[in-house]
């Protein structure tokens, strides 16, 4: 073995503690970059996969009624493959035994021609051959049910549900779980509501009996010819569908499922790629200071060197290698824990997006681009300092540095001239090295923002379900019909039912919006003039009042259609007859939930030329009643749907709060990993700089306790000056965050709150106390003697 690789093992074993704490940190960030993006490219991989094998449909459209003899219409659009009609169905679906409201999404399929597209991957159970019309003597109808509605309720193949089938309930009988290219998320309305919303595959002819659909159907799949335009074919098949009520045909990125997937995927590549490289900052920095400290006090052993012949090329390439060494092994902890922790992170989407496959993959590129990444890391943050190993001539490196220039401090300048002697050494220490100061500050200040932003998800999903369903629906139950019925009526039939305090209607009109070349599919949403039950509130939680003000549109809405107030925009109804109806904007609501328009329920349906319809009615019930009322609103025919507020909250809490949960605790981690490694190496290095000043102290008589306050009073003016820059860091950080994370179906409001910022400052300060027990351990085995022979 050479001896400069005898002098780099000497060096990392004498130095061993802050070569560990920037390993650690370097881990951090290399794990929370190959979690996040190893997940990612394990559900991205998932999803092509599961897309090409069960041959994914490109366009999509619903209709009231068509014959099937339409299909060979439709196939001769240019651009268009294959098509697929199916018959499918909205229903009410109760599990004996539970009063849960649980909608259903009812899917025919024939079993004489099995699907060329959207293929349903059989899992437990039975496959599509048991669909057969009707089990022998009960009458129930056999069903497939997805997988995740199977295992959030515990079903499995012999158990049962009731279906309200075109006002007759029927019971359906699971034969097996499936998958579906479609509902590789499923949820109602794009909430993470397993529990809440099932898909049932039955067999066509029995689906299509029960809705009077026998050689009709009210779905249509579509499959492009390799280089068709999407938009030509749209409204090829547009035109077509539109008599049948099918005038709005969409693509993939407007299906939900695929929409959800696609918000996943955009956000962990943000959240993968913007917190690691904090991470990474700070270790850039600590190497920076460690390497600069060591090759401080190794002056006379480069002069050594260099009188000895080494050129300094080697010189510079064991530095290099000893940075390298302490990277590595940060660079395969991180790998490590990155792939359990992606593994983790892997089975939580395992919970919302189903496949027939899904492991977690770590590729061969993210170990590269992670390899290269920490190589950067190191050279970046230790490349000064290396550079000015090599620079030092052999007689200049065997004299100490230049001593620092002594003069008051900035506060004693401005007449502070109270503070006790610990209190001015430790001033005038931090004040003559402002830039390893600042660097200092910076690096604690990034971790309390960090732990910040780890506790902020769960603050914004507090928020936007206190905004959702406290603020803005007020009302217990939503019930819903199948198409628009006199509000009047609608309103006198609930409000006789027993427990019922208040109904509320409301109308909502699917449109194609545009303005200029701009288009885009949104709903209308048409609300009381002065709601009570039903609000429309923005992220500021300030009530948005209709009535007078025309038609609303949210920020984003807005912003992509290119329209402010004032403007017209013209709205393609996409539900009833044809019609297009121009509105006036009135102004812009900013909204965390969807691209939305909101007009006052009277002008909706004045400008629609409708009496006073209304599609939804909500409703206050007496404490208690819920399920007495959801049971009564079966026996209404027109009622399609229904679901309660606290069963929905319930539901989606149950999953958020855990995952969010265990998110915030990661970054807390990760953050006193950053905070330990900052403020200890800070202390170390101030250690070594200042021994002899500490051990003359100890001759002259001054306390262990008193020498230690001299340097840990550094740490915690450091910490103290971090942690409100580190807030102020956090804030914006979380600003840039949710910008970043915004998308047409959310928008994370920024809300911060104070039990967050205390959090923060406590695991920050925990992680300061402990570094500090260890460097004041030090201090109190400072072996005087040894310091005092230090030359100066």
């Amino acid at each position: 073995m050479r001896a400069l690789d005898r002098k780099l093992l000497r060096d990392l074993r004498q130095m061993w503690s802050q070569a560990l704490t920037i390993a650690l940190v370097v881990a951090s960030g290399i794990a929370g970059f190959v979690t996040s993006l190893s997940a990612v490219d394990s559900l991205a991989l998932a999803r092509e996969r599961f897309y090409a094998e069960g041959r994914f449909a490109d366009l999509f459209a619903g209709v009231k009624r068509a014959p099937r003899a339409l299909e060979a219409s439709l196939r001769e659009v240019p651009g268009v493959a294959d098509v697929q009609t199916t018959v499918e169905a909205a229903v009410r679906v109760t599990i004996p035994g539970l009063s849960d409201p649980i909608i259903g999404q009812l899917i025919g399929l024939d079993r004489r021609q099995p699907p060329r597209m959207n293929l349903v991957t059989v899992g437990a159970g039975q496959g599509l051959a048991a669909l057969r019309d009707t089990a022998a003597g009960d009458g129930s109808l056999p069903a497939l049910v997805n997988e995740g509605f199977a295992q959030a309720r515990g079903l499995k193949p012999g158990d049962a549900v009731d279906a309200l089938v075109n006002g007759r309930l029927r019971r359906l009988r699971i034969v097996g779980t499936a998958l579906s290219p479609e509902y590789i998320f499923a949820g109602l309305w794009g909430m993470p509501d397993m529990r809440g919303f099932g898909v049932f595959w039955l067999d066509r002819d029995a689906l299509a009996a029960a809705y009077d659909m026998q050689g009709a159907f009210n779905r249509v799949a579509v499959k492009l010819a390799p280089g068709a335009s999407a938009e030509d074919a749209a409204a090829g098949l547009a035109a077509q569908l539109a008599r049948y009520g099918g005038r709005d045909v969409y693509g993939r990125a407007d299906q939900v499922s695929n929409q959800m997937l696609d918000n996943e995927i955009k956000e962990q590549r943000v959240l993968g790629t913007v917190l690691p490289a904090i991470f990474l900052g700070v270790a850039a920095f600590l190497l920076n200071v460690v390497v600069t400290r060591l090759v401080g006090t190794q002056r006379e052993q480069i002069a050594a060197l260099k009188a000895l012949g080494y050129p300094n090329a080697s010189i510079a390439a064991h530095y290099l290698k000893l940075v390298l060494a302490i990277v590595a092994a940060g660079l395969a902890l991180g790998v490590l824990a990155g792939d359990r922790l992606g593994t983790g992170l892997t089975a939580l989407y395992a919970e919302f997006f189903h496949f027939p496959r899904f492991e977690h993959v770590l590729a061969a590129p993210l170990l590269l681009v992670s390899a290269g990444i920490t190589a950067g890391t190191a050279v970046a943050g230790t490349l000064s300092a290396i550079l000015a190993t090599v620079r030092l001539a052999p007689a200049e490196a065997m004299q100490p540095p230049a001593p620092g220039r002594y003069r008051r401090t900035l506060l004693e300048r401005l007449g502070l001239r109270a503070m006790g002697p610990a209190l001015r050494m430790t001033a005038r220490n931090m004040e003559r090295r402002p830039l390893r100061t600042a660097l200092a500050v910076g690096g604690v200040a990034a971790a309390v923002a960090i732990t910040i932003m780890g506790n902020y998800f769960r603050d914004a999903m507090e928020a936007i379900i206190d905004t959702q369903f406290t603020l803005s629906l007020r009302g217990d139950l939503t019930v819903w019909t199948a198409d628009p019925v006199d509000a009047v009526a609608a309103r006198l039939e609930l409000g006789r039912l027993p427990g019922v305090q208040a109904v509320e209607t409301t109308r909502f009109v699917p449109v194609a919006m545009s303005f200029g070349h701009r288009r885009e599919r949104v709903l209308i949403r048409g609300f009381a003039p002065r709601p009570e039950l039903y609000r429309v509130v923005d992220v500021d939680n300030r009530q948005v009042l209709l009535e007078g003000r025309g038609l609303l549109l949210t920020d984003r809405l807005a912003a992509k259609l290119g329209v402010k107030p004032g403007d017209r925009v013209r709205a393609e109804v996409l539900e009833g007859e044809p019609r297009t109806v121009v509105f006036e904007v009135g102004g812009t609501v900013r909204d965390m939930m969807g691209l939305n328009a909101y007009i006052d329920r009277d002008a909706l349906n004045q400008a629609l030329g409708d009496g006073d319809l209304g599609g939804g009615q909500v409703l206050a019930v007496q404490r208690g009643r819920e399920a007495e009322v959801l049971a009564a609103t079966q026996a209404l025919p027109r009622v399609a749907g229904a679901f309660s507020k606290a069963t929905m909250v319930r539901n989606m809490q149950e999953i958020s709060a855990r995952n969010v949960r265990i998110m915030s605790t990661i970054l807390t981690v990760f953050a006193s990993v950053i905070a330990v490694g900052v403020v200890y190496n800070n202390a170390r290095i101030v250690l070594a700089e200042r021994g002899w000043e500490l051990a003359s102290l100890r001759v002259l008589g001054f306390t262990r306790a008193e020498v230690s306050a001299m340097l840990l009073g550094e740490m915690a003016i450091t910490i103290a000056i971090a942690l409100p820059l580190g807030m102020g860091l956090g804030w914006g950080l979380i600003h840039a965050i949710s910008e970043l994370l915004k998308s047409d179906q959310f928008f994370f409001p920024v809300v911060i709150r104070a039990r967050t910022y205390a959090w923060a400052a406590l695991c920050v300060v925990a992680a300061g106390l402990a570094s500090g027990a260890v460097v004041r351990r030090r201090i109190d085995r400072l072996d005087m003697v040894a310091v005092l022979k230090t030359r100066e």
